[in-house]
């Protein structure tokens, strides 16, 4: 887990970007807005960046909104991305319906958790930790995920899940400084 006090280990690469990045960012990047830290900081290898929005998942996809955001939610808060579990918090828990205590449940030990989730997201949950764990899941828990899930949504699942752990891995390695506006682990108990 890092702290908020370490030190960035590569900056962020500075304004002008080159036209193929400037395009990147300006299709993922709100108006008005600078881009995101990380995504500066990937820039510095362009090639790299490219690779990361081509499999960022945040897209329409098999699952819903609610599902992705819980899922990345539990995966950056079980690796300590305070990073990016904020930037998450901040662009989509709302538009995921995700209330505070949801949001805060994200950060819990599993059985604190399991007194708030139920059904599918509790299956969710348990998925993202057991694949944070043991790098697998367990034969009962995928039959369960199999009853409610199709094998699309299943793929989709457990992709999303080591598509955010490499986040989390970078953002944590790097030591991102995090976005101003984005909340913090501390903010959210």
């Amino acid at each position: 887990m890092t702290t908020s006090t370490a030190q960035q280990r590569i900056s962020p690469a500075l304004a002008p970007y080159g036209s193929a990045i400037d395009e990147a960012f300006a299709r993922i990047t709100p108006r008005g807005m600078e881009p995101l830290n990380l995504f500066r900081t990937m820039a510095r290898n362009p090639r790299v960046l490219q690779r990361m929005f081509a499999g960022s998942l945040l897209d329409a996809g098999a699952i819903t909104l609610r599902e992705r955001e819980l899922i990345i939610l539990r995966t950056c808060a079980r690796c300590g991305s305070e990073y990016e579990w904020g930037v998450h918090v901040k662009f989509f828990a709302s538009r995921a319906e995700l209330t505070a205590a949801e949001v805060a449940a994200t950060r819990s030990a599993p059985a604190i958790a399991d007194t708030l989730w139920h059904g599918t997201e509790l299956l969710l949950i348990r998925l993202v930790d057991a694949l944070h764990d043991s790098a697998d899941v367990p034969d009962d828990l995928w039959r369960e995920l199999e009853a409610s899930y199709t094998a699309e949504q299943l793929l989709e699942l457990i992709t999303l899940t080591g598509y955010y752990h490499t986040i989390s891995f970078l953002t944590n390695a790097l030591r991102i400084t995090p976005e101003s506006y984005a909340p913090r682990f501390a903010d959210k108990r």
